[in-house]
């Protein structure tokens, strides 16, 4: 009896998480008002370089993902001037649980309801309703050479970015953070996962250039700029990237 008690009170618990998630995507996707998106910075690493890195980021370094959205969203006759508002957290101190990479579904559940829980534990923000926490992990780029894969969970509109601390690298990241926070709003990855390059048409910023290739652009969520029908170029901003046909209709920019 207490365990079908246990498994009953289980239920419930994830029942209220998935309306909850639910009532939340669709108010970050009827775009009637603009969404307040904050940054958590995060020392990845705990090094003294990542650290002093943060300590000089201001809400200013994520600017450009502003304008980024601003100037899509003129293209598609948003009505919203600023789709998204940006604002920073004061660094957290604590590091996320680590993504159950090929882990079975059971498994990747629980790890989205501790993270969930992480988020909310570990929320240094003091300003008004949240739309979407970014949390971003630093590292020193002296010492990584390469980072594992960031995140952005549509249910529980949170992200987990992984990034440099560079201030040369700074407009890469910034790519990367629009990416993941185009998936909280329903954007599904348009390139191959195996090969990493973009997919044709979807993942293409004019599939109907003549000649298609190379591209001058990229897709936001097809990663990268197709040079050849086998080589792609990751571009140095977003002022290389636009966002899709089928990227605008799934975050209900159409």
């Amino acid at each position: 009896m207490f365990k079908k008690i246990r498994v009953a009170i289980l239920l419930f618990i994830l029942f209220l998480v998935g309306a909850n998630a639910y009532l939340t995507h669709e108010r970050t996707t009827d775009w009637d008002q603009s969404l307040s998106i904050v940054i958590y910075p995060i020392n990845g690493d705990n090094s003294p370089f990542t650290a002093d890195y943060i300590a000089r980021l201001t809400k200013d370094t994520f600017k450009p993902i502003a304008r980024f959205m601003q100037n899509e969203g003129l293209r598609y006759n948003l009505s919203l001037d600023d789709p998204v508002l940006f604002d920073m957290a004061p660094e957290v101190s604590t590091l996320p649980p680590s993504p159950p990479f090929g882990a079975n579904i059971l498994a990747i559940m629980w790890w989205s309801l501790k993270l969930r829980y992480w988020a909310w534990k570990n929320d240094t923000y003091q300003g008004p309703l949240t739309n979407i926490q970014i949390f971003v992990l630093y590292y020193d780029p002296h010492t990584h050479s390469g980072l594992d894969h960031s995140l952005g969970l549509k249910k529980g509109h949170i992200c987990m970015v992984q990034a440099f601390a560079s201030r040369h690298l700074a407009a890469r990241n910034n790519m990367i953070i629009a990416h993941e926070m185009l998936h909280n709003h329903g954007a599904t990855d348009k390139y191959d996962l195996q090969t990493l390059q973009p997919l044709y048409p979807e993942g293409y910023a004019d599939p109907e250039q003549k000649p298609l290739l190379p591209q001058k652009y990229a897709e936001l969520m097809g990663r990268a700029i197709p040079l050849s029908a086998s080589n792609s170029k990751i571009p140095d901003s977003l002022a290389h990237t636009v966002i899709g046909p089928l990227t605008a209709r799934e975050i209900k920019w159409q």
